[in-house]
């Protein structure tokens, strides 16, 4: 659906300074949300000229849900309703809204039933010849937002991730070298303004070398301002200087960047204007990550303050703002005219652009063709060689998994072709001196409590490890592998995703049948 918006000319002498100042807020919307819930935002909405939302899943997302205490709500119909309700906001609302969401790997990163495309980890594995399909999944994952009537992907991540403990970022980044994120980034990004879709570059300065999930909690970066340059700062640099629609800027503690203080970056008038401005010249909208994280949010209990400060340092839209009525009213009376218009003027010609139109998209994109040609171009022989696989293939050898075999694709596949005997992993504490396939998923895709394993399922792993010999497929985040002796395996291959077509196409790898040519982006510790 088109919506008409004035150029930036009129919107600057028609509207208020009230009016100007709403524009930059934007607010959570929630698919799941009570009628009541949404009543309260469309007058919100209205009665406060906001200038854009931002789509989540539910008030129990992780976004939301620090203590994990809510229920998250199951909705079938999520993409129906999403549409639906962006029509309801559209209509509340006395300019047109700009529509963002997070969409690292698709909707499906808040919507339910919408396509899937992999996590950038699994990209960053891809070969340097296979960007294209990397600009493919930007352009589809567009596709899918204009379909929905979103007008803003808030991503890639470009966050250097070096901490194989990060709680928050680990398989939503490229990987490790600051090269191939920057390059694999850039690729993403052509993909979506291919569409017609706006792209903001995210989490400024860096949160890739962290331990601490700025959800619930202040990181802190002590890194000098030369190591900083060399790789947090360096995909940001290299990507405004080809342009880029916004930076999105973390809740960082970096005192390198602000003269010694541990201001969270997301309110450092030294990072913001200072080094995002000044040094990087970046002249685009800047958003600020969500305001109601605890990194930022439970340090300013007074209304509208931290919406004041957020504004003051920098930010020209903000995002997640729990607090609009009262930050508006902040800003109103401590903001210059000058620095109110400054930043109304980059948000409304970002909606401009937005606007512009396009080709419309009114279904959702397919995505098992492309994810099939990923998961083969990226599958990643780890240790071992393919003389080690294919002897293994010929040997009488059981299949063992964390979840029922039986169940699990890759098995299934296999069988049609082999006979074996599967089994469990916690009954398979007494193999010696056996060949055994072993199939890890992972229950979780974050680090914290070993992935989601019980640690006696990897001590009994381990067990099998030092005494067969062993061949390992690992459906999940490869950083995984610090956690077990894989170093004693003969063979390690990483499959990366546990979708259906990447488990077919680790077992035609087996089957000698696929190629590895992936090679992992990140370093684990015992290879």
């Amino acid at each position: 659906m088109r919506y008409d918006l004035i150029k930036y000319e009129q919107a600057s002498t028609d509207l208020t300074a009230k009016e100007k100042i709403g524009q930059l807020f934007m607010p959570a919307a929630f698919v799941n949300d009570s009628e009541e819930e949404i009543v309260s935002l469309e007058e919100l909405i209205a009665t406060h000229y906001i200038g854009g939302i931002c789509f989540f899943h539910s008030r129990a997302s992780a976004a939301t849900n620090f203590e994990g205490k809510k229920k998250v709500i199951k909705n079938e119909n999520s993409y129906d309703t999403l549409k639906l309700l962006i029509k309801r906001y559209q209509k509340a609302a006395k300019h047109p809204l700009l529509i963002a969401i997070d969409a690292e790997w698709g909707l499906a990163m808040r919507i339910e039933n919408t396509p899937q495309y992999p996590y950038a980890i699994t990209l960053g594995a891809l070969p340097k010849n296979e960007g294209h399909l990397i600009f493919e999944v930007g352009k589809n994952i567009a596709k899918d937002c204009k379909s929905a009537g979103i007008h803003w992907n808030l991503s890639p991540v470009v966050d250097v991730n070096n901490n194989p403990n990060n709680p928050v970022i680990g398989y939503r980044s490229f990987g490790e070298d600051r090269n191939l994120v920057t390059g694999k980034a850039l690729q993403f990004i052509k993909g979506t303004q291919s569409e017609g879709v706006l792209t903001s570059i995210k989490h400024f300065p860096g949160h890739g070398d962290t331990a601490t999930d700025s959800h619930l909690g202040l990181p802190l970066i002590n890194k000098s301002r030369k190591e900083l340059d060399k790789n947090e700062l360096f995909p940001f640099k290299e990507i405004i200087d080809q342009g880029i629609d916004s930076v999105m800027v973390g809740h960082l503690s970096v005192p390198a960047l602000s003269d010694g203080k541990e201001t969270p970056s997301s309110i450092s008038k030294e990072i913001i204007k200072g080094v995002l401005r000044s040094e990087l010249g970046f002249e685009g909208v800047v958003i600020s990550d969500a305001l109601n994280m605890h990194a930022v949010a439970k340090n300013y209990p007074e209304k509208g303050e931290l919406e004041w400060l957020a504004f003051d340092a920098g930010n020209d839209i903000l995002c997640f703002a729990e607090h609009t009525k009262e930050g508006i009213s902040k800003i109103l009376e401590n903001a210059l005219p000058d620095q109110i218009e400054e930043s109304f003027e980059r948000v409304w010609r970002l909606k401009e652009k937005a606007f512009e139109g396009g080709n419309e998209v009114t279904t959702l994109t397919q995505p098992d063709s492309l994810n099939r040609r990923i998961s083969e171009k990226c599958i990643t022989l780890q240790k071992g060689t393919s003389s080690n696989l294919a002897e293994f293939t010929k040997s009488e050898f059981t299949a063992i998994s964390n979840i029922e075999p039986s169940k699990t694709i890759f098995f299934k596949h296999l069988r049609d072709q082999l006979e074996f005997d599967v089994e469990t992993l916690p009954n398979a504490d007494t193999f010696r001196n056996k060949n055994l396939l072993v199939a890890l998923f992972p229950p979780q895709v974050k680090p914290n409590n070993l992935f989601g394993f019980n640690p006696e399922d990897l001590k009994i792993l381990n067990r099998l490890l030092a005494v067969n010999k062993v061949t390992l497929y690992l459906f999940g985040n490869p950083y995984m592998l610090n956690h077990i002796e894989y170093s004693q395996a003969e063979t390690v291959v990483l499959a990366y995703q546990n979708f259906e077509v990447f488990q077919k196409t680790a077992s035609n790898h087996f089957l000698g049948r696929v190629e590895s040519s992936g090679k992992l982006s990140v370093k684990t510790n015992l290879i």
